[in-house]
């Protein structure tokens, strides 16, 4: 299903009855990255599962969005289609959303689940310090000492040989992506006032543990599930310890 927000197809797919629950995928992703979660969250609740402008069957915004785009799109969202108040699911990217969404419109979420959520900025090591110097350098490099072509051109070879996997993929939601990397969205994890279920990879190497357990203890009502040997993708690597979890944590004390 379609719906226009701000001249903008956004696809969703909606399945179940009950509490609503809204899906909110990963970078890079779409509705049906949750499509095991959704399959069986339908059977018990009114699940919604989004497309994000840019990703997926929706359209790419005329210009680069970051989180809080995004958070206005979630509202615009939930009014059209008549939700007052519901659950919110995120991953990864989705988590970012969640973050800032449930901190500003505490009156429209019911409970939280963070799955392997970004929204922190990474701790500067040492080793990160070298690999950014390194690339830097690299980068000018480059620029020297390839021949012909303008600079533009230079930077989107050099990018597209040597940037991250999720930046080469990016293609024109690059400076979006640019964009949402560098917020952090540390100051907004007191603010969330709902029930927060926080689950993690132990192995997640994109969003490492620590941001969990950070979250943890910034978020007043939060509780951290560590799925053990599980990656980045702990919701798959552990799909049905997942859905069921989520599930009782939704139906609460019913």
């Amino acid at each position: 299903m379609f719906l226009k927000i701000d001249n903008m197809d956004i696809y969703y797919k909606r399945a179940g009855y009950g509490k609503k629950v809204i899906l909110l995928h990963g970078w890079g992703g779409r509705a049906d990255s949750f499509l095991p979660v959704f399959n069986y969250l339908s059977t018990k609740f009114d699940v919604i599962a989004i497309d994000f402008p840019g990703f997926g069957e929706s359209q790419i915004p005329n210009e680069p969005w970051g989180v809080r785009d995004y958070k206005d799109m979630l509202l615009k969202f939930f009014d059209a289609l008549g939700i007052d108040k519901a659950s919110i699911l995120g991953h990864s990217f989705g988590g970012r959303v969640s973050i800032m969404f449930s901190a500003e419109h505490p009156e429209r979420v019911e409970k939280v689940v963070l799955v392997d959520s970004a929204g922190l900025i990474p701790k500067r090591t040492f080793k990160y310090y070298y690999k950014v110097y390194k690339f830097k350098l690299l980068k000018k490099l480059y620029i020297l000492f390839t021949f012909g072509n303008s600079k533009e051109e230079k930077l989107e070879k050099f990018y597209e040989k040597y940037g991250s996997k999720d930046y080469k993929e990016s293609g024109n939601m690059r400076q979006t992506f640019v964009k949402v990397v560098n917020e952090d969205l540390a100051g907004y994890l007191p603010k969330i006032k709902s029930p927060t279920l926080l689950i993690w990879g132990s192995e997640d190497k994109d969003t490492p543990l620590y941001f969990g357990k950070t979250m943890e203890k910034e978020i007043p009502d939060a509780g951290l599930v560590v799925f053990e040997g599980a990656g980045h993708f702990s919701y798959l690597d552990r799909i049905n310890d997942f859905n069921i979890i989520v599930s009782k944590f939704f139906e609460g004390d019913e």
